[in-house]
């Protein structure tokens, strides 16, 4: 026996090597932890001080928000803010769960095609809508008519735009909901002789009704914390987004923006919060003895649904293939020549080919940054040992981005990194903090992605590489990373996607050296350059495209060589 082993307290061996471990992964989550505090929390805090400051610093209490609601043209959009959303909610809500329903539970043909061309919307900034319908509505537009002398400029230009942008949100949302049902509750329909429509409100709807809800919060909260279609097509009509943008840039009352930010912050908080407990509530729907509904032909309602679906894909493509016209036009609607001069970026008050450039940067480091983070951060909430308290506390923290709009985020930023006494205040106007804040802004959803791949893990894994002395991190270099591919992959591109088409979470941190191109458009259109707007915009699409088109290929190719085993 060695002096070590009669040594009271010492540790050699396994154990020594497993308390080493420990201490790796608690490292691991403190770390975690302080980049949530620093990224979001301390930020809103930041935010939230400021509101009860007067330009000085000086504690004012309650003042500012006395001045607020005191002031008809702040107070009122509050009203039009909610007006806005929830018109917009019951439109984009009714379409998608008429085309999710055709999609789902009807036999019509070409359904991959329409699930596609729905999904258009998402590749596009929320501002290249309300470029489209200026064409379409405007003074100028060649459907100017049917609005019957209305302004697209205002209420209807926000719904219109906002519906567009937020439709394939809800869509997925309500496939999901509507892909889960049991075969056994429509033949039980059936043999109790029950019309279509009452199988409809007794079985169907029912059965979808917490994907609807979902998705009802979901476009509620884009719509009302949207900053890119107001600002464009919103003309005199005020709310939210748009009056924090004016408060700080136009009038530099930054204790105002952070009241205002305040007001955004709330009903957002709020349809999050709710959704949550909507969801905890949800039960499942499918038992071990289910058996997955199949649709039957129905010549009538088969035709219906392609008809929807086919009028539905054509306003989409019309919107997306206005923008593209509009990008080549040389002079709208005088000279209808088409050429490539409104992509001289170059000569615009918009930031040239640079922006374009910056955006792509941005979008490259978020989604490598991002994801190597947010997955490692996922699998030491998921899998790592010890410091319950701290993995739960994390777990809550990945939440809070989800319900915090990019706008509030962005002055949040201004106030916290921009203070001289931060020590990270060099990183202010850098595109470091760009990073920073797209990262931040889209966390939640890719944080869920992981931890919903890594659940699909088993926990052997670890017990076994345990119990075969191999450290953690080498089962999750060989193990948990290649098994996690397709969901690693997933996250890379949404982060990328969201990094190129944001503007709300950066229009308050970009730097005329930073200058990105979703903040290009927003320039070029308040310049009176809508056309090369356009075109700017027209650009992050096609950019967005051709990632997801090198995501297909390369992630069959990954699935072929490292996801052989999920073949049977």
């Amino acid at each position: 026996m060695t002096d070590a082993a009669l040594t009271p307290g010492a540790t050699s061996g396994p154990r020594a090597r497993f308390d080493s471990e420990a201490w790796v992964m608690r490292g691991g989550i403190a770390i975690a932890g302080i980049f949530l505090i620093v990224a979001v929390i301390l930020p809103l805090y930041a935010m939230l001080s400021k509101s009860f400051e007067d330009k000085d610093g000086a504690f004012v209490g309650l003042t500012n928000y006395a001045t607020y609601f005191d002031t008809p043209s702040l107070s009122y959009s509050i009203s039009n803010s909610l007006t806005v959303s929830i018109v917009a909610t019951v439109i984009v809500i009714s379409l998608a769960f008429a085309y999710a329903y055709a999609i789902t539970r009807t036999c019509m043909p070409f359904k991959g095609f329409f699930r596609l061309v729905a999904l258009v919307p998402i590749l596009a900034p929320s501002l290249l809508p309300g470029i489209s319908f200026i064409y379409m509505f405007g003074k100028k537009g060649f459907m100017r008519d049917l609005l019957l002398g209305e302004p697209i400029y205002g209420f209807i230009g926000i719904v219109l735009g906002s519906s567009f942008w937020t439709f394939p949100h809800a869509l997925l949302i309500m496939i999901t909901a509507l892909s889960l049902s049991d075969a056994r509750l429509y033949e039980a329909a059936e043999a109790l002789r029950a019309s279509r429509l009452r199988t409809f409100f007794t079985v169907t709807l029912p059965g979808a009704k917490y994907g609807v809800i979902s998705a009802i919060f979901v476009v509620f909260t884009l719509v009302i914390t949207d900053f890119g279609v107001p600002k464009v097509i919103g003309g005199q009509y005020s709310v939210l987004a748009t009056d924090i943008y004016k408060q700080v840039i136009g009038q530099q009352n930054f204790q105002m923006g952070a009241v205002v930010s305040v007001m955004l912050l709330i009903p957002a908080v709020l349809a999050f919060g709710v959704d949550r407990l909507v969801q905890r509530r949800q039960v499942a729907l499918l038992s071990a003895r289910a058996v997955p509904y199949e649709p039957k032909p129905a010549r009538g309602r088969d035709i219906g649904a392609l008809v929807f679906c086919t009028v539905m894909a054509g306003m989409l493509l019309l919107v997306l293939g206005v923008a593209a016209y509009a990008s080549l036009v040389k002079f709208w609607p005088y000279n209808l020549e088409l050429g490539l001069t409104h992509y001289n970026f170059e000569i615009m008050d918009g930031g040239g080919w640079g922006a374009w450039f910056n955006s792509m940067k941005l979008a490259a480091l978020t989604a490598l940054i991002g994801t190597t983070m947010i997955f490692t951060v996922a699998y030491l909430v998921e899998k790592g040992q010890g410091a319950r308290f701290g993995r739960v506390v994390i777990q809550a923290m990945a939440m809070v981005p989800l319900a915090v709009p990019g706008m509030v985020l962005g002055l949040a930023y201004i106030f916290f990194f921009n203070n001289p006494s931060n020590p990270l205040n060099g990183i202010y106007a850098t595109l470091a903090i760009l990073v920073l804040s797209t990262v931040a802004h889209f966390y939640t959803v890719a944080h869920l992605t992981a931890v919903t791949a890594l659940k699909q893990i088993d926990g052997e894994f670890e017990s076994v590489s345990s119990s075969l002395k191999v450290p953690f991190w080498i089962t999750f270099r060989r193990v948990t990373v290649p098994v996690c591919q397709p969901a690693l992959f997933s996250m890379a591109v949404y982060l990328f996607m969201n990094a190129m088409t944001t503007v709300s979470a950066v229009v308050f941190l970009y730097s005329p050296d930073t200058n990105l191109a979703s903040v290009a458009v927003m320039n070029m259109d308040d310049a009176g350059d809508i056309a090369p707007a356009a075109a700017m915009a027209m650009m992050i699409v096609y950019t967005n495209l051709t990632v997801v088109l090198i995501y297909g290929v390369v992630s069959r190719v990954v699935e072929k060589r490292t996801q052989a085993w999920r073949r049977r």
